[in-house]
């Protein structure tokens, strides 16, 4: 049986349910660490595509999955294919807004709790003129960050939450939709877990609960010795972390990489960035992508960050290992007939950080 959809036009700022849209397809995607992403096909001339109402950048959508809600975000942009009759929406998860937040005032913390410093910053952004997220439900990792950004540098928030995310011993982070009234206004809280908290009890075995579509194999990520050049020190150079794999070197010749963090003012934070290259670029990965077979699963069933075993014999790709999700696609068509397809990245790499 068909799972049944619905899509809402929202109110950005308040949630408040602006009505229910008509639509002729749905694609919607989770991704790790990421705003995620939604695209709603709606008729060119239904009423309810008013453009005085529905408007990128002030409207928001709420997927619902039988009721529940399952993705919400802000629409960003529209196009109207006059002569095929549709209109097609383009959302992004909440993370989006804060890509427009920065940290005018500047910040510092030393030595702080790593949630408490990212609910200081949505704090912050919600009384100002903010989309009210919610972060009851966050509870403290146990690892404490150091934060210091003057007003003139002024750092995206955004990229500062993903920033604490990839640290080593650093966090998932997801904006969750949830009623505050059911069918009338949707809320958002964004949660945070620690990196590979949870193992998904699913084994995915290709032609038998999915398709593994492709098997990629990738080295070029192989790392005998990193660099993390931060800061300037004020005496004209800038700070610099190192961190070497001697065992890989071992193995094969020396084969460096160089990040830069021109607003990183510690060698300890350095140095830990420079160990998730390091760890990022261990061993080479093999990184499936694979669609479930209907019926089989929801798109509850997977969130970006577990840990799910993938079981593949065909040819050269023999495998029966644990991958991180890193993202999880819905598409559903006119019927509700639904799709998922999952992204998969190294366990490894996603255990031990990768400072993107």
């Amino acid at each position: 049986m068909s799972a049944k959809y619905q899509v809402l036009q929202t109110d950005v700022r308040t949630g408040n349910v602006v009505r229910p849209l008509p639509v002729t397809g749905i694609q919607f995607t989770h991704t790790l660490n990421a705003a995620g992403s939604a695209t709603v096909g709606v008729p060119l001339f239904a009423p309810e595509a008013d453009p005085e109402s529905l408007a990128p950048g002030i409207s928001g959508l709420a997927i619902v999955r039988d009721g529940a809600l399952v993705w919400a975000g802000i629409l960003w942009a529209a196009s109207a294919d006059i002569a095929a009759g549709t209109l097609s929406l383009s959302a992004a998860g909440f993370h989006s807004h804060y890509q427009g937040r920065y940290l005018v005032n500047g910040y510092a913390a030393k030595s702080v709790e790593q949630t408490a410093i990212v609910k200081d910053w949505i704090a912050a952004a919600n009384a100002d003129n903010g989309i009210n997220t919610a972060v009851d439900t966050i509870q403290p990792t146990g690892n404490v960050r150091s934060a210091v950004w003057t007003r003139y540098e002024l750092k995206n928030v955004a990229e500062a939450i993903e920033e604490l995310a990839d640290n080593i011993g650093g966090f998932r982070f997801a904006y969750v939709p949830y009623w505050l009234t059911p069918g009338k206004r949707v809320g958002h809280r964004l949660a945070l877990t620690k990196r590979g908290a949870v193992t998904s009890p699913h084994v995915l075995t290709h032609r038998v609960t999915c398709d593994v579509t492709t098997v990629s194999y990738d080295s070029t990520a192989l790392c005998t010795v990193a660099y993390a050049t931060g800061a300037d020190n004020g005496a004209g150079e800038k700070v610099v972390g190192i961190f070497e794999n001697r065992a890989l070197a071992a193995r094969m010749p020396e084969r460096v990489m160089v990040g830069a963090y021109q607003d990183v003012k510690e060698t300890a934070t350095l140095t830990g960035k420079a160990q998730a290259t390091i760890n990022a670029g261990a061993v080479p990965v093999a990184i499936p992508e694979l669609t479930l077979y209907p019926g089989m699963f929801t798109p509850n069933d997977f969130t970006p960050g577990d840990f799910v075993a993938v079981q593949v014999d065909a040819g050269y790709v023999a495998l029966f290992d644990e991958f991180a999700v890193t993202e999880c696609t819905t598409a559903v068509d006119v019927n509700g007939n639904e799709s998922v397809r999952l992204a998969l990245a190294s366990k490894e790499l996603w255990s031990n950080a990768n400072p993107s």
